[in-house]
């Protein structure tokens, strides 16, 4: 069997993660006292915050604490960096309180995103992915039971401290934070352009 046109996600945690979720809960925290509305796009009752300013020292120490889980994901696509430039082009948070969600979208004009939770609680919503390619999705055979073959939906549980990659290209969503936490997810998005 050959597993042609196979969707990678990523998760890892990164290290000293602690630290760095502290750091950025009380980043993020005064971003959303400085602008208590935030912005509407994907989210539902939660607070999306503007883009980060990525010369902010808290962003500029937490994207120095990722490099290494997302080499991992460069180099597991063999991605010439050699020959293109990697760049983080936008980055945010999103705040989903009890019962907030996120509709289900995907990130245009960018390579890879990312989910990394600075705060994820048992019941807070799992980010779900959905497969980009429309054939299986619209006719396809009942399954005894999902596998890495047939499922046409997979989740991820959010865990404080991991870090999710996925092609921007795939669409995904979150379910209904059902716990009486904050969920906090900062996203971005990376490009790779040609030098």
């Amino acid at each position: 069997m050959h597993l042609f046109f196979s969707t990678a996600v990523w998760t890892s945690k990164i290290d000293n993660y602690e630290r760095i979720n502290n750091e950025m809960f009380n980043y993020i925290i005064n971003l959303q006292k400085k602008d208590p509305v935030g912005l509407i796009k994907s989210n539902f009752k939660g607070w999306h915050s503007k883009d980060f300013n990525l010369k902010d020292e808290q962003p500029k120490i937490f994207v120095e604490a990722i490099k290494k889980n997302i080499n991992i994901s460069l180099n597991d696509m063999n991605w010439d960096v050699t020959k293109q430039s990697v760049s983080i082009k936008s980055m945010w948070a999103i705040i989903n309180e009890q019962a907030a969600w996120n509709q289900k979208h995907h990130h245009s004009n960018s390579d890879l995103s990312a989910a990394y939770y600075v705060s994820a609680h048992e019941n807070c919503g799992d980010i779900v992915f959905y497969d980009p390619r429309p054939a299986p999705v619209y006719k396809h055979p009942i399954p005894k039971s999902p596998n890495n073959l047939n499922a046409t939906v997979n989740s991820i549980k959010p865990e404080a401290g991991m870090l999710v990659l996925f092609p921007s290209y795939l669409e995904h969503s979150v379910n209904p934070n059902m716990s009486d936490k904050k969920r906090i997810v900062i996203s971005f998005n990376i490009n790779l352009e040609k030098n």
